[in-house]
């Protein structure tokens, strides 16, 4: 009775022990999420969604009732850590949130509610050559930051604003790929050396409002909400001054440009071309802390990362449908005012998912060629139900649609960035012709 009563307890002691608090490096990670899939079949599924530069897998983890595919009405969710590979929190982060859902599903309610509502996309490391190459644990600047071509993945995407003229990296390539393959509604980027969410635009122009230091959205209030919320529900990230030498960030949320600009960032392709809110989430002072602080790490982000989760259900979701019930892909849905310069449309199952603060909104449905259909709609607090209110659209006629509905990879405000070049020459020519008045009075 003795030894079997020992046996149980060896048994039980890797379920009790948990994921332990510390850096896993590549090998680690992978037999890590293929024992997850193996033991939680039905909620999760394991793919690479390319490779690195040397070779690597980057490899997603999806948690969900029916993970393998889209489901109609079930929001897509995702989480991307260590693009910078010297940033390294994050990455340890979403392998503790993954054990903690999977762990968690069916004796937590939120958790479960929340894997019964979403597909959630998990992505550890975006850079894992860039975290091999980082040897040394240092809380500043490191070579890991890089790819292995040395190139920044954050500055590495196609710009909304101006031409980018750098070649894109394979990482890059597999997130570009994933985005346009997905219908990702709500994301977030984790990153290192500071702490704060920032949220889109990171560059501007005129049209945004740079000159004021501020590069603005159409959905500026929603971002600040999700910046909100996740910094709110952090331990101290709402303070806005914990990492002493930084700018002090009020209630501990910036925008990406007044911060500092950023061309080829991840965060504005999501929101341009993916037609996906994503913020990016700075988790630490220290960009690569001491393995013993992992856990304070973990206890101060768990209840942020769960809570974040749950703005994917923000606003209004439902369907395209023709008079026979089928769904029409590539109609325009959007909330007047806040419509966007690549226009959001309807996915292949006729599906939109619009991420809107509770109130009074005018939805306008536009087939090309059948004209519009406009619905006033008052949005409720949905994330606390886990369901966005649901409103579907039914055209009595539709014509046949463009093939092509996606909006070109090039400069969008390219026409604001000329009128901003044309300035340039009259502003330095009436500052020299001021010094010039002002030498000789």
């Amino acid at each position: 009775q003795g030894f079997v009563r020992t046996l149980c307890l060896a048994l039980l002691l890797p379920v009790v022990a948990g994921l332990e608090f510390s850096y896993h490096h590549s090998e680690q990670l992978e037999t890590f999420l293929k024992e997850v899939h193996q033991q939680h079949p039905s909620i999760t599924a394991l793919r690479s969604i390319g490779r690195s530069v040397a070779g690597r897998d980057l490899w997603v983890l999806v948690v969900g009732r029916f993970p393998t595919q889209h489901t109609i009405g079930i929001p897509e969710f995702k989480y991307i850590a260590n693009m910078h590979g010297d940033e390294t929190v994050g990455r340890e982060l979403l392998l503790h949130l993954i054990d903690f859902l999977v762990t968690n599903d069916q004796s937590d309610p939120v958790v479960t509610r929340l894997i019964n509502s979403t597909r959630i996309h998990i992505m550890p490391s975006m850079n894992p050559d860039g975290f091999e190459a980082t040897t040394v644990h240092d809380c500043y600047y490191s070579e890991g930051r890089f790819n292995k071509n040395g190139e920044d993945l954050n500055r590495n995407f196609p710009d909304v604003f101006n031409s980018n003229n750098v070649t894109i990296q394979p990482e890059t390539q597999a997130v570009i790929n994933w985005i346009q393959n997905e219908t990702f509604v709500l994301s977030a980027n984790l990153h290192g050396g500071a702490l704060v969410a920032s949220y889109t635009f990171d560059n501007g122009n005129p049209a945004t409002g740079f000159l004021q230091g501020y590069s603005r959205s159409r959905d500026d209030d929603v971002f600040i909400h999700l910046a909100r919320t996740y910094s709110s529900n952090h331990a101290s990230m709402y303070k806005g001054n914990e990492c002493g030498n930084k700018p002090v960030f009020p209630y501990g949320i910036t925008n990406g440009y007044a911060w500092y600009q950023l061309k080829g960032g991840m965060q504005d392709y999501n929101y341009i071309w993916g037609q996906c809110f994503e913020i990016t989430l700075e988790l630490s002072c220290c960009k690569y802390p001491p393995a013993s602080q992992l856990q304070a790490f973990w206890n101060d982000n768990k209840a942020a990362l769960i809570e974040y989760i749950k703005q994917v259900h923000l606003g209004v979701k439902g369907q395209v449908l023709d008079r026979h019930g089928q769904p029409i892909p590539n109609v325009i849905v959007e909330a007047k005012g806040r419509e966007h310069i690549c226009p959001y449309r309807t996915n292949r199952h006729g599906e939109y998912y619009l991420l809107l603060l509770p109130g009074s909104y005018v939805l306008n449905a536009t087939a090309p060629g059948s004209g519009s259909i406009l619905k006033t709609l008052l949005v409720p607090n949905s994330p606390e139900n886990f369901s966005a209110l649901k409103y579907d659209f039914v055209f009595p006629e539709v014509s046949t649609l463009a093939r092509d509905a996606s909006c070109p990879i090039k400069p969008l405000y390219q026409d604001f960035e000329s009128i901003s070049a044309a300035v340039k020459p009259t502003l330095h020519f009436l500052a020299l012709m001021t010094v010039l008045y002002t030498v000789f009075k």
